[in-house]
């Protein structure tokens, strides 16, 4: 039997009809023997009524007293032998009653060849002649029963089949309770795993707030997490053949053209090259997002100093903000170390702070600040990096979507911007590893503001100085 449904089923029932069963049985059992006497008490009344009879009119009136026990039980297990050692109704004695003979098994009517020597003992009535009256009482231990009281005529067996019924029919019930959303579940995962990722199982579960129903949720979310993923890869494929094919297709009529012209080889072989660049800076970004595609915990982590990250960074991004007229200027504070992947935390602030030098007009600052941020008692410092621009900012509703790959604005921020759209994805990747969180939003004065949040240095890690892992 496989099925979970029915194992609850039989499990819970079983064990209730047990505990039934014997709380019953035990309460019959204690309940008769409280209401009858004690075997020992009724041994010895009758000792006590055979002594009388005896003593009032001799072994006839003993014999009457014992005719007049009638059939009831106590008659079945009372004898009296006379003298003679024949028991004075003619019975025939229990083989218990008598006395072992020498080992021999004699007829059960026969004389006892023994000591009277019954389990309990026996009454001895002495009469003036010296002829002895044996009045012997049967042990009252029975034959044991299985349910006991339960089974004597009289005991409501209706009640106990109808105590079972309603417990059948409350485990019923309970295993469905317990079993159907699992098989909902069930079901549900077996749609996703067969490519249906819009199935979900909490409406159907709708008002538990058990396990079984925060198990539902759960297998929801998943299921819309996944459905998410699977659109963005479908995405980043579509968008990763787009952008392949315009530099293929630039190169295609750069060659073209060289064929068709020979005296502007070299201006087309220029062309060229330039596109080949291009496309193996995409391919490069590319690989480099989907190596960001990784678990937290195998990011190796060290000591990075943020501060002096940052101003390497600048220095090297200062050459192309003065080529293009602007001016890169950072305030940090001392001291600002995090526990992370220096490669990471470089590509990181590099793409951000690149990408805000790219879209600042001439004669234009682009700041960045970092400090550290005071938490409660409770709570562990952060660090926060704010880079900022005054360029022509982002939409509101595209504020969210500028982290995602390959996605551009279609005005300001566009591909005559020269960016791939990879650049802020990598960017946010890479903090949402080091457990930290970015935001992009427009500032009063105009431009872009772009802060990032890490939490500091938890542990004294060794240090690695920012400049060595410049080689991003």
């Amino acid at each position: 039997m496989h099925s979970l449904y029915w194992r609850i089923f039989l499990t819970f029932w079983l064990a209730l009809a047990l505990i039934l069963v014997g709380t019953v049985t035990v309460a019959v059992n204690v309940a008769s023997k409280h209401r009858q006497e004690s075997p020992w008490v009724q041994r010895g009344q009758l000792y006590a009524q055979a002594a009388r009879a005896f003593e009032a009119g001799g072994p006839e009136a003993l014999k009457s007293w014992l005719e007049g026990l009638g059939p009831n039980e106590p008659f079945s297990r009372t004898f009296v032998v006379d003298p003679s050692g024949k028991e004075i109704l003619g019975r025939p004695l229990p083989r218990f009653l008598r006395g072992p003979a020498d080992g021999s098994s004699d007829h059960a009517s026969s004389p006892l060849e023994g000591p009277i020597a019954p389990v309990g003992g026996a009454l001895v009535l002495v009469r003036a002649n010296g002829d002895t009256y044996h009045v012997l009482v049967g042990p009252l231990r029975e034959a044991p029963r299985l349910f006991g009281e339960l089974e004597r005529p009289g005991v409501p067996m209706a009640t106990l089949v109808m105590a079972l019924v309603v417990s059948a029919v409350i485990c019923f019930f309970l295993a469905r309770y317990l079993v159907a959303p699992v098989d909902r579940l069930r079901y549900a995962t077996r749609r996703m795993a067969a490519g249906d990722l819009d199935v979900r199982v909490s409406q159907s579960l709708r008002g538990r707030q058990d396990d079984l129903g925060l198990l539902a949720t759960d297998l929801d979310t998943m299921a819309e997490r996944l459905r998410n993923l699977l659109e963005m890869k479908q995405q980043l494929l579509r968008d990763v053949s787009h952008e392949l094919r315009s530099p293929l297709a630039r190169l295609q009529l750069a060659l073209s053209l060289a064929r068709r012209q020979d005296n502007s080889v070299e201006r087309h072989l220029a062309r060229i090259a330039c596109e080949a660049d291009r496309l193996e800076q995409l391919i490069a970004r590319t690989l480099k997002l989907a190596r960001l595609e990784r678990p937290p915990s195998h990011v190796e982590r060290t000591r990075v100093d943020i501060g002096e990250l940052l101003a390497n960074i600048a220095a090297d991004v200062a050459i192309e903000a003065d080529a293009q007229g602007c001016l890169v200027s950072l305030e940090s504070e001392r001291a600002l170390a995090i526990s992370g992947d220096p490669e990471l935390m470089r590509s990181a602030f590099e793409n951000i702070i690149r990408n805000a030098v790219r879209y600042s007009p001439v004669g234009a600052q682009v700041g960045i600040s970092a400090r550290r941020i005071e938490s409660p008692i409770d709570q562990e410092d952060s660090l926060e990096i704010v880079v900022y621009d005054h360029g022509p900012g982002v939409p509101d509703k595209d504020l969210e979507l500028i982290f995602e790959p390959f996605y551009r604005v279609d005005t300001a921020r566009d591909r005559a911007g020269g960016g791939e759209g990879l650049g802020l994805a990598i960017a946010a990747r890479a903090v949402a590893l080091h457990g930290g969180t970015i935001q992009a939003r427009n500032r009063q004065t105009g431009g872009l503001m772009v802060s990032v949040t890490l939490p500091t240095l938890e542990h004294d890690l060794p240090r690695v100085a920012a400049i060595d892992s410049a080689a991003a």
